[in-house]
């Protein structure tokens, strides 16, 4: 991993004032005595160069732990991006109609589409050690569909769920060309080349930032789980680590599992206690481990297979509303690719290569149609907020962990022994890895000017208006997926409110636009211009074909020894 200097030159104005007036001159004020001043520019303590790269990780990403610390983090991968899909069934299929069975079959489909297109990603896409997973951009275009076959009439509950789904698998496989359009005519990545460290920072904060009800809010449903989750996840991981050197590797690595085998436990305790027997639905859904029903309903042995729940429908007025959600899944992944080069020792990733990314997640979004998942996929924010936290960014774990997708998307119980984790101990972790993924993206002010006062305002509106507008998006929408844009077009209104729900969406429009029309040209080493333009070719840094090259090294997959 290399370290590279950016030197920004600070221009100092001196203003003369010249008094030719022969008159008295003023009393002079006798200030308090102050400690002695430096002179101008002299260092007042440790000063840090910007490094491309962090120096703290153990594995980057083309290095690789021994083989059976890969397959325990791969593991410690597969768990955290399963609360993410559990959430959005618990979300959606019940509304759909859907039972638990029902449930066990739409997490199964969403992981193994999960385990297909993680795999493209890491080996032909953005080759980054991203998780692709369930997308909640897609959650309001799901919510207008439910809502519109809510109206018709059917035998049972089951035809209902059957029936949205395969007007979801539909308006999915149309919307998936316009990420393909989009990714595979570079329009995507000519987007991403006005971007500069200003436009990044808010990207990518907002990507962890905006996910913020996903967090304590989420935790608070059951306190007495999720706040010790969140605690001990803390202490074991950051201070008992630092007991002893073995203690440093082990617990650095592995605390996020033990903590959850122990809060896990606790929860089961709890339950079989009688703790949550007269306490309201809503907490006994969040806190006891015998509420999902997952174990019971869900088949030992089930492959998901194409177009398992009928014959698509395709409807233009739900088309349109996928597809911006599509463009949202695509806006996220962009930010969350940022934050996994960071955390896995890359450079920024290139404009060919978000292109090559984003056309593929298309591709993505065409086979999750084709088998039948609930939502298009997206770069799991909480996994690479897992990069960070390990400090093990290696591809080849990411890689693995598609195994463990695909074992417990075919064996049924498996899987949903694991699914029935109360989400309150997922939200404990979210707080954690969402935070790490916000501050990777501060950390590219580094980069530019963070004296200027043109830079400042661009970066404040953005994280302010990228938070504050999807908030009042999501507080105006009704439970049925209605937004507050109400016109006479369902489906146009389906994409604004689907767009302007998305934070990074939001930070992204309108970080570029102030970026790039705020006096631009005249401040094109403060906006980091000079460190943003290698990385928007192939042979503009040698480190782009090392990173990203799509021909599989062999030495990516030979193990090395444990550090």
């Amino acid at each position: 991993m290399g370290e590279t200097e950016n030197h920004h030159h600070q221009h100092q104005n001196h203003n003369h004032n010249h008094n030719h007036n022969h008159q008295q001159p003023p009393p002079q004020v006798v200030a308090p005595p102050m400690a002695p001043s430096l002179p101008l520019g002299a260092a007042r303590g440790p000063t840090w160069v910007p490094a491309e790269q962090l120096q703290q990780l153990h594995y980057c990403i083309h290095s690789n732990p021994s083989w059976p610390i890969a397959v325990i983090l791969a593991f410690q991968h597969y768990i955290v991006m399963l609360g993410s899909i559990v959430l959005v069934t618990n979300t959606l299929v019940p509304r759909m109609g859907g039972d638990s069975g029902d449930k066990a079959r739409v997490i199964q489909t969403l992981l193994f589409v999960a385990g297909i297109n993680t795999l493209i990603q890491t080996m032909m896409g953005s080759r980054l050690p991203t998780v692709m997973t369930a997308s909640f951009a897609f959650t309001l275009p799901v919510l207008s569909i439910i809502n519109d076959v809510s109206g018709r009439e059917f035998q049972d509950e089951h035809q209902r769920f059957r029936y949205c789904m395969r007007t979801i698998q539909g308006s999915l496989i149309v919307s998936s060309f316009i990420s393909m359009i989009l990714g595979f005519s570079r329009a995507w990545g000519n987007l991403t080349r006005l971007f500069s460290p200003i436009v990044i920072v808010p990207l990518v904060s907002v990507v962890g930032l905006g996910l913020f009800a996903r967090g304590f809010p989420l935790l608070a449903n059951c306190v007495e789980i999720g706040l010790p989750m969140l605690i001990f996840l803390v202490i074991s991981q950051q201070y008992l680590k630092r007991i002893h050197s073995t203690a440093h590797q082990i617990l650095e690595r592995f605390a996020l599992l033990f903590c959850i085998a122990l809060v896990w436990a606790f929860a089961a305790i709890l339950t079989v206690a009688g703790a949550y027997n007269n306490v309201k639905q809503q907490t006994k859904l969040s806190c006891r481990t015998d509420r999902s029903f997952l174990m019971s309903s869900a088949p030992w042995i089930r492959i998901p297979y194409p177009f398992q729940w009928g014959t698509p429908i395709f409807k233009a007025s739900h088309v349109f509303g996928m597809m911006g959600a599509a463009l949202v899944a695509s806006a996220e992944s962009t930010g969350t690719l940022f934050a996994a080069s960071r955390l896995s020792g890359a450079t920024a990733p290139p404009a060919y290569v978000l292109s090559r990314s984003i056309g593929l997640q298309g591709v993505g979004m065409l086979i999750e149609g084709i088998f039948g998942a609930a939502v298009g996929n997206t770069a799991s924010v909480e996994n690479v907020g897992l990069l960070g936290l390990t400090h093990i960014g290696s591809r080849r774990v990411v890689q693995i962990s598609t195994a463990f997708m695909f074992f417990f998307a075919i064996f049924g119980k498996f899987g949903a022994f694991f699914a029935s984790i109360p989400l309150p101990i997922f939200a404990a972790i979210y707080c954690v890895l969402f935070g790490i993924v916000a501050a990777s993206g501060i950390s590219f002010i580094q980069f530019a000017n963070c004296n200027s006062m043109r830079n400042l305002y661009v970066l404040g509106l953005s994280l302010f208006l990228g938070i504050s507008i999807p908030q009042y998006f999501v507080m105006s929408t009704a439970s049925d997926g209605h937004g507050p844009v109400k016109t006479d077009g369902g489906w146009f209104d389906d994409i604004l409110n689907t767009i302007f729900s998305s934070p990074p969406t939001v930070a992204m429009i309108v970080g570029t636009l102030l970026d790039n029309t705020l006096e631009a040209k005249y401040a094109i080493d403060d906006r980091g211009i000079p460190w943003w333009r290698p990385f928007q070719s192939k042979k503009g840094d040698v480190r782009n074909e090392e990173f990203y090259s799509l021909p599989l090294r062999i030495h990516e997959y030979m193990p090395t020894r444990f550090l």
